[in-house]
């Protein structure tokens, strides 16, 4: 197998905040606990979870939005977590991400063209009459007319916004996207479109992906490779077929069987997951899917269980595997 593009470590990230009155206290919220995986070039990596699992934070942590407190992340075999000043600049014309969100991403008093010209403009790649048509070619790619770049953010609709934040994503040429979520506030028929695009420019600009999401009929339309996240750890990951047609993970099982299928009669399982997730703050003792579990045993809710490899591509965190 190829050397990865991008490989995780170890990843943590642990927030301190101040909870209570009259008499707060500092918790510790878990987001990252000792996060690995592997993205292969020209392939696109899934993280799935429930809201508050960690998959945003990850993604953050990744491209150095936010500080990790421990761990390595190797790109095309540098150090980010080590690099200096000068080499994160370099190596953010090669890191991009799209957020949820592409209003709050975008300045409103500015033009389109002023936005997505500004990356060209301050890493010093083009003049502003050759970063002008480089918008106008990049609004073209995303299917938005020339005529956009002088329209502000709020003139247009949720779907071409999400299409700008692709165009400014696209603007330094990257290799490596963080796609934290960009279908997700869509209506359903936007969605495929959105989708479809970015499958497009994928196999056009052969880029790799981090692809955020709660919807697993998302991921496994647009994703090769996933990871499952619950509390901050990764609890199972593998290839998209060999996950959707033999989950491991009691949690992976029920996401799954819990995603709409056009045919309900099709497929029977665990159906949804009972109970609210657990507080990060203060997570339960043992595996932390215990409570929630129809597998659970003793040693569940005492010991949390040890990383299990299955073969090169799939391996889970769970005691019915043993060790």
């Amino acid at each position: 197998m190829p050397e990865p593009i991008l490989r995780i470590d170890g990843l943590k990230k642990f927030f301190h905040v101040r909870r209570g009155f009259p008499n707060p206290k500092t918790v510790t919220v878990r987001a990252l606990d000792e996060i690995s995986f592997e993205v292969q070039r020209g392939r696109t990596f899934g993280l799935v979870g429930e809201s508050g699992c960690g998959k945003s934070t990850a993604g953050r942590s990744l491209l150095r939005l936010v500080e990790p407190d421990a761990g390595a992340v190797q790109f095309d075999g540098e150090n980010v977590l080590r690099a200096d000043a000068e080499a994160m600049r370099a190596l953010r014309r090669r890191m991009q991400i799209i957020f949820q969100d592409p209003y709050s991403s975008l300045n409103p008093r500015k033009r389109i063209g002023a936005a997505l010209s500004e990356p060209l403009l301050v890493h010093r790649l083009a003049g502003r009459r050759e970063a002008y048509e480089r918008v106008v070619a990049l609004l073209n790619e995303v299917g938005l007319p020339a005529d956009a770049a002088n329209r502000f953010p709020h003139e247009f609709s949720g779907g071409q916004r999400q299409r700008i934040g692709i165009a400014r994503a696209l603007t330094l040429s990257p290799d490596l996207i963080v796609a934290d979520e960009p279908v997700s506030a869509l209506d359903v028929s936007i969605q495929a479109q959105i989708l479809l695009l970015l499958r497009r420019l994928q196999e056009s600009y052969n880029l790799s992906f981090v692809f955020i999401s709660h919807d697993l009929g998302v991921v496994r339309y647009f994703c090769q490779d996933m990871a499952v996240m619950y509390l901050g750890r990764i609890v199972e990951s593998g290839s998209i077929p060999g996950i959707f047609e033999d989950p491991l993970h009691p949690y992976t099982k029920t996401l799954r069987d819990a995603s709409p299928v056009p045919d309900p009669t099709a497929r029977k399982g665990f159906g949804r997951i009972e109970g609210e997730v657990p507080s990060a703050v203060n997570p339960p003792s043992g595996c932390h899917f215990h409570p929630r579990c129809p597998h659970a045993t003793e040693v569940c809710k005492t010991t949390y269980p040890a990383w299990h490899q299955v073969d090169d591509r799939r391996g889970v965190a769970c005691h019915l595997y043993g060790t």
